[in-house]
């Protein structure tokens, strides 16, 4: 690869790094970095996008200039916005500027911008390269991407289950399975997550709390997916001083009467049916990039079969549970042949104490 080429993919990657500084904080919106170079091809600024309604990557390096960038270069992992936000709109910012040179790793998905930012650009007369480390970016985007093309949330269904694939026993007790470093190891996973879902059934069973322990400001938002509303009257989840808290029902089958045993601080949502899609477009509409599934075999097998589940995290315990089928991860998924079963890919495999977890990518 020549010389110049290496030079930019550097930049480029450089501009990928920054942008995942703003892991975990930046939903709605991407996670993008932006590198500024002179004209003598030195860096001059570098700046992220750290959350919604703060600078746009764009805006914060040039913020930081520590030099005149006429006649410079940009680095930039995705298309710079063209319209009116809680912020400006980067393009101008970057037209006037007087760089003569814009690198852009992917084109915004996001219909307001899509190639709109990149025309304007080349409009003023400046050159723009598209493509650049694009596989990079995707990956560090993918939910963003998935959501503004499918305009519902990137879904990751986590459960935890003994090495004979138990979720619990036969009476429904499952605390704990897996050990105190797993279960530490998924509060730091869930900061990865703007929401998180469970059904009633969990709720009933497990009262959970669904937070990441701190780790996250603020906690992602917990979701209780009910057909019945008959919920506790007192749960870990009705206190929103920790995280807020959304209950959504299917009101084809719910009983209302069971509404006044919910608190006003939690908001509630009705859903024409139980089909977990409704879900995950409604979590899409607010905003939510990705969330997390931490529910039970009946409604994991629906989401299942809604392709609301894009990846799956696996917690396997080296214990022997025994019991009956029902007490597995899922459902029936109603397959007959082998060639219609669910294959995962891209497995990432981590051992945590005892625990073995696995991260892998469904293929829909």
């Amino acid at each position: 690869m020549p010389e110049k080429n290496v030079a930019h993919t550097q930049w480029m990657k450089r501009a990928i790094l920054l942008a995942s500084l703003g892991k975990n904080t930046t939903s709605p919106n991407p996670k993008v970095g932006a590198v500024i170079l002179d004209k003598n091809g030195n860096l001059i600024s570098e700046g992220f996008h750290y959350r919604a309604g703060m600078p746009h990557a764009e805006a914060m390096a040039f913020n930081n200039l520590k030099k005149d960038p006429q006649g410079g270069s940009m680095y930039v992992n995705l298309e710079p916005c063209c319209h009116q936000g809680k912020t400006p709109p980067c393009v101008d910012k970057v037209i006037s500027s007087g760089i003569r040179e814009v690198f852009i790793s992917i084109q915004d998905p996001d219909k307001r911008v899509s190639g709109k930012g990149i025309k304007l650009l080349k409009e003023a007369g400046i050159q723009v390269h598209l493509g650049l480390c694009e596989k990079e970016s995707l990956e560090l985007n993918n939910a963003f991407f998935y959501r503004n093309i499918t305009k519902k949330a990137f879904g990751v269904f986590k459960w935890a289950m003994s090495i004979d694939g138990r979720i619990a026993l036969e009476n429904g007790k499952s605390k704990w399975i897996t050990s105190e470093e797993s279960r530490s190891l998924v509060h730091s996973f869930r900061a990865e997550f703007d929401a998180i879902i469970i059904g009633g059934n969990t709720l009933r069973k497990d009262n959970p709390i669904l937070t990441t322990r701190g780790l996250k400001h603020p906690e992602p938002l917990r979701v209780i997916f009910t057909k019945s509303l008959d919920l506790p009257s007192k749960s870990n989840l009705w206190d929103c001083t920790q995280a807020k808290t959304i209950v959504i029902y299917d009101s084809s089958t719910a009983n209302e009467n069971y509404l006044k045993r919910i608190p006003k601080c939690v908001e509630i949502e009705k859903v024409s049916s139980d089909d977990p899609e409704l879900i995950s477009k409604i979590l899409a509409k607010r905003g939510c990039n990705k969330v997390l599934w931490e529910c039970g075999p009946r409604l994991a097998t629906a989401a299942i079969k809604s392709n609301c589940i894009q990846e799956i995290i696996t917690f396997i315990a080296p214990k022997i549970l025994g019991g009956k089928s029902s007490m597995s991860p899922f459902g029936d998924l109603e397959f007959r042949e082998m060639n219609e079963i669910i294959k995962l890919s891209d497995s990432q495999i981590r051992l945590i104490g005892n625990d073995i977890c696995v991260k892998s990518a469904l293929k829909n």
